[in-house]
């Protein structure tokens, strides 16, 4: 009966409201009759002022205090018209009063608490008032004020009721927005990671195949007239493809899962490969020289990766923008902050602005590698020079470990 109740309903308030009204009146009749026949009055009289008072829970869910309001009324006429029934007086609290307790528990459930509160003790104090008038003398005292404590306990249950259901909300709110902030989050990972291996790739293609190209291009210019100094070349262009798939293999690794055992192993590039750097873009023909100041310390990972790509970005640029030209790269390891400078003497446009064939991608990654690492980096057109080669200057501050946690120079 209840689930066939329940599936009529279907969370529908005006069905429910039917429901709650016809419940009421169906519960309370069997006493009411008893309480009629008992005291020798009609039974289809008190019928029908149960049935009155129970007519306005009909709208309990849209007007929940008019219908309490209401009820209350219904329970004053009933305690002023008692002393003129015949037989004895009830010693119940009357036929309306059940109403009254599920019109104020509705109060209690729909509305805040100061205003659930408010019509519990205008009820109580009308009702109580009205039996003190109707109903005088010491014997009736407990009776009336009993009158009390049926519209504050209706109240009470109903305060109960509502602030659970609040509880509950406010856990499956919570709960929603931390599933909410995880996927936040774990796309905010996923974003920065694809960046990430966005500028590896960038850097290790950009900078290979800007060797592999130069480099082409002088075996081709010597293939006719020194065929050895070509053949090297091409020994040069062999090595460094070869570098440029192992770097990006190890790159593309990354994107595997980390529970791959398949996933490469080889370790990131740092400032221990800058010689071998330098000498690839010499050999591709732009001459580098490289100045080295202060005491070397033993690096954090991404701090060491971070120096080698912006240098290696930095003379990429050069070489691809620049024209003909020389660079120049100083290391100056201070107390705090590892600086970095790279600098050309070429033509412009400069190595950072281009020429209009790049996208600026690679001074965008240099920029985000270093505030990624906790450093900051500066690049524009060097103040010294001819105006036609001023070129370029690229000038980056790493913070360096503490004092505490520096090791042994790197030679």
């Amino acid at each position: 009966m209840t689930e066939m109740l329940r599936r009529w309903c279907g969370g529908r308030p005006q069905r429910v409201d039917v429901a709650v009204a016809l419940s009421c009146f169906l519960v309370a009749a069997p006493v009411t009759a008893a309480t009629a026949y008992h005291r020798g009055a009609s039974v289809p009289a008190y019928l029908l002022f149960l049935l009155a008072s129970c007519l306005p829970l009909l709208a309990r869910s849209r007007w929940p205090v008019p219908v309490a309001a209401a009820t209350v009324v219904v329970g004053v006429v009933e305690l002023v018209l008692i002393p003129f029934t015949p037989g004895p007086r009830p010693e119940t609290l009357g036929i309306s009063m059940f109403a009254v307790g599920v019109a104020l528990y509705a109060v209690a459930t729909r509305t805040d608490r100061r205003t659930a509160w408010r019509t519990g003790c205008c009820a109580a104090a009308a009702l109580t008032l009205t039996a003190l008038v109707v109903r005088p003398g010491l014997e009736e005292l407990p009776q009336n004020l009993g009158l009390i404590a049926w519209p504050c306990l209706s109240v009470a249950i109903g305060d109960a009721v509502r602030s659970r259901r609040e509880l509950l909300a406010s856990a499956v709110e919570r709960a929603e927005r931390a599933e909410r902030t995880r996927e936040e989050e774990a796309r905010r990972r996923v974003t920065e990671e694809r960046m990430r291996i966005a500028r590896e790739l960038h850097d290790v293609v950009a900078h290979h195949i800007t060797l592999v190209n130069a480099q082409a291009g002088v075996a081709h210019h010597l293939m006719r007239t020194d065929p050895e100094h070509a053949y090297q070349a091409l020994e040069r262009i062999r090595d460094t493809s070869r570098t440029a798939l192992d770097e990006l293999r190890a790159t593309v690794g990354l994107l595997r899962h980390s529970g791959d055992q398949a996933a490469p192993r080889e370790p990131a590039p740092g400032l221990a490969g800058l010689d071998d750097l330098l000498d690839a873009f010499r050999h591709s023909g732009l001459p580098v020289a490289l100045e080295r100041s202060g005491a070397p310390v033993e690096l954090p990972p991404i701090t060491d990766l971070t120096a080698y790509r912006i240098i290696q970005e930095a003379l990429t640029n050069t070489h691809k923008h620049a024209g003909p030209a020389t660079a120049r790269v100083r290391l100056d390891f201070g107390p705090e902050r590892l600086r970095i400078t790279v600098e050309d003497d070429g033509a412009s446009p400069a190595a950072g602005q281009g020429n209009g064939e790049g996208t600026g991608h690679g001074m965008i990654g240099m920029h985000e590698r270093a505030r990624a690492a906790g450093g900051t980096l500066s690049a524009g057109p060097r103040t010294t020079g001819t105006r036609t080669h001023r070129g370029f200057r690229v000038h980056a501050e790493l913070p360096l470990p503490a004092a505490g946690g520096r090791g042994c120079s790197r030679g």
